[in-house]
């Protein structure tokens, strides 16, 4: 009886692929479609669908929880709100003295009944965000022609910085939610009203994706007031949901190490691109991936199954890991994003892996140290070494 063939590792890598793909399209289905509520079911209408008058209020304070209502200041009153509108305004915020020692200021934004304040309205909506952020400031430009030889930059330490871009959503969809199928990323946001248990009141969203490094200004000891520009737009269901997840995943990044520049990146990936477009560009890069992998598994195949250097140039393989690392070690030293970084890193254990193969470098232990051995050159690669040369020559 004959036993049947095992599949290829490049067949399992396209089964994988396969899977992959349709669980993250099945993930996003689930991210941009709601359920709504069917008969039968509790469900909750939106509170703006009797379409309320609304008041949007914005204060300041240096804490972002338990604040006392004395140490709010306020910074901006809309009185007559209207959620479905766009709002673009330029503020000046004036920095409270207790900011520079402790680097925060938090704004805090409300959404409530006109003529009432926000602490006296059980129906009003809050948000927090955060105006400031640490960060190393941005190197200045050198004059090496002018520069003094004995001026050497001094340490890089973290700065307060003021984020320039205040970005506001406000759910506007009449959505109707069932109590039993609530999507757990809405839940932080969702809040039944008081004053009628089956309406939700408005869902308010603070954009983290629009704040990029671009827009942060470095806060010195003599600066009294910083410019704020203040952005509203309705927003819709499914993006908010799908808004919600980018900024937990970016939240995710920066719990791992990665930096205010390395999110910013993936940030204008998600800000700055048309959804549909994002969409697209997603399944390309998706199958760009798998291209680059079977290109990988080629090359680590062929390297891994050469026995000899037969019309292969050594200069070729040496100079190639050479400018890789010369390379990686310019990106490490310009602290780049460890997006670039990190690549660069294992392209170029791959090149010095190439080069030991070239060679035929082999590590043998000897008892508790290591010898290095190099491998002796047949004819037919040593007649190969002097055609490179010569071709090299001229």
């Amino acid at each position: 009886m004959a036993w049947p063939r095992r599949p290829s590792l490049t067949m399992l890598v396209l089964a994988l692929f396969t899977v992959y793909v349709a669980h993250t399209v099945r993930t996003l289905y689930h991210v941009v479609h709601t359920e709504p509520c069917l008969s039968g079911s509790r469900c909750f209408a939106s509170y703006l669908q009797a379409k309320p008058s609304l008041q949007l209020s914005i204060f300041t304070s240096l804490q972002a929880r338990n604040v006392e209502i004395d140490k709010l200041n306020l910074v901006l009153t809309i009185e007559d709100f209207d959620p479905h509108a766009d709002i673009l305004k330029e503020l000046k915020v004036p920095l409270p003295r207790g900011m520079r020692p402790r680097g925060s200021l938090y704004a805090h934004t409300f959404v409530h009944a006109p003529g009432l304040e926000p602490w006296h309205d059980e129906r009003a909506q809050h948000a927090v965000a955060s105006l400031t952020t640490l960060m190393v400031p941005k190197s200045e430009e050198v004059n090496l022609v002018a520069r003094n030889k004995n001026d050497k930059p001094g340490p890089k330490k973290l700065m307060v910085h003021w984020r320039s871009h205040l970005s506001l959503n406000l759910m506007t969809d009449n959505f109707l939610f069932d109590l039993k199928a609530l999507p757990g990323d809405v839940l932080p946001y969702f809040k039944i009203s008081p004053m009628d248990r089956n309406l939700y009141l408005p869902m308010l969203f603070v954009d983290q994706l629009s704040n990029r490094v671009k827009d942060l200004i470095l806060v010195n000891d003599s600066t009294v007031t910083l410019p704020l520009r203040l952005s509203y737009t309705p927003i819709s269901l499914s993006k908010l949901r799908l808004w919600v997840h980018m900024q937990q995943a970016l939240h995710t990044l920066q719990d791992l190490g990665f930096s205010e520049k390395d999110g910013d990146e993936v940030k204008g990936i998600f800000a700055d691109t048309n959804l549909y477009f994002l969409g697209l560009t997603f399944l390309v890069a998706t199958f760009h991936l798998l291209f680059d992998f079977l290109a990988f598994k080629n090359d680590i195949s062929f390297w891994k199954a050469k026995r000899d250097m037969v019309g292969m140039s050594i200069r070729a393989v040496s100079w190639r890991c050479f400018s890789t690392f010369v390379l990686f070690l310019f990106l490490l030293d310009e602290q780049t994003s460890l997006l670039v970084l990190i690549p660069a890193g294992v392209g170029s254990i791959i090149e010095a892996w190439k080069v030991t193969k070239a060679f035929k470098i082999q590590i043998r232990w000897t008892g508790k140290l290591p010898r290095i051995q190099v491998g002796t050159s047949s004819v037919n690669e040593r007649q190969t070494e002097q055609f490179d040369s010569e071709v090299s020559f001229y």
